[in-house]
């Protein structure tokens, strides 16, 4: 049976502080999941837990006191409605949400891709595509090495255009740069772990001739056996118009099945 689109596990809300929409609230989101008859929605707002040293000032204030102000979450019957985050993995490979506050979350997104936080996710000097690619390796292989409860834990858009932002040539030639036996160890760690693997809404706007560069991971982590969740990573309801379109788009070019769906317990 075809993958049915009845998920959303990554959408941030106003209190992000690279949203600060202000429709962009918990109410709007159970509408878009009523709208598309969801089954299951995440709320996951960028976090840095107070507990781990080294957050910037703008990750600084978006501690658990600041992102928990959306709670209590609106309800509706046949609507699972979680509350989630999406931390993050500096430099040394540290994560920005200490292992005894899995417990505070539904669910955790960890963005092993967001290489643009220049001297916070990487150094100056690795800003190309070679260094990009062999960081990409290393950056998820730390955190599938890690002792985490990997059945609440996404791993967040892995094709994200934040892997190389300079031209959109450089970071196809970034995913281009990553080897097939990289991906199918990596992917077979994370099959086994049952970690999710995340389509992201923004990853899958691609050009049909990108395809199979932007795809080639979703693909070769099929054949390891992960499973799969949708993200729109809405920062704005303007997300929620084209989420739809994008995930069913994205699904038929990977002919993802029920059996593909990364569920939560």
């Amino acid at each position: 049976m075809r993958y049915a689109f009845d998920n959303d596990l990554h959408i941030h809300s106003k209190i992000s502080l690279c949203s600060g929409v202000p429709e962009q609230t918990a109410e709007r989101m159970l509408q878009y999941a009523k709208d598309n008859g969801l089954k299951t929605i995440c709320v996951t707002d960028h976090h840095w837990d107070e507990d781990v040293p080294g957050a910037t000032d703008w990750y600084e204030e978006q501690n658990y006191a600041w992102i928990s102000q959306i709670k209590p979450l609106p309800t509706a019957e046949g609507i699972r409605f979680l509350f989630g985050c999406e931390t993050e993995l500096d430099k040394h490979m540290t994560l920005a949400l200490t292992r005894e506050h899995f417990d505070r979350f539904d669910f955790v997104i960890i963005p092993t891709t967001h290489m643009h936080m220049k001297g916070l996710t990487f150094d100056v000097e690795q800003d190309n595509p070679a260094d990009k690619a062999v960081l990409w390796v290393k950056r998820l292989e730390a955190v599938l090495n890690m002792d985490l409860p990997f059945e609440k834990i996404g791993l967040a858009h892995l094709t994200c255009g934040l892997i190389m932002k300079s031209s959109r040539e450089e970071y196809l030639q970034v995913l281009e740069m990553i080897s097939d036996e990289d991906m199918e160890r990596l992917f077979t760690k994370a099959a086994k772990l049952g970690v999710g693997i995340e389509i992201n809404c923004s990853d899958m706007q691609f050009a049909d001739e990108e395809a199979d560069i932007v795809l080639r991971p979703y693909r070769i982590a099929k054949k390891c056996g992960c499973k799969f969740y949708m993200g729109s990573d809405a920062h704005d309801p303007g997300y929620f118009d084209i989420a739809k379109q994008v995930f069913e788009r994205a699904i038929d070019y990977l002919g993802l099945e029920e059996s593909d769906k990364f569920v939560l317990k």
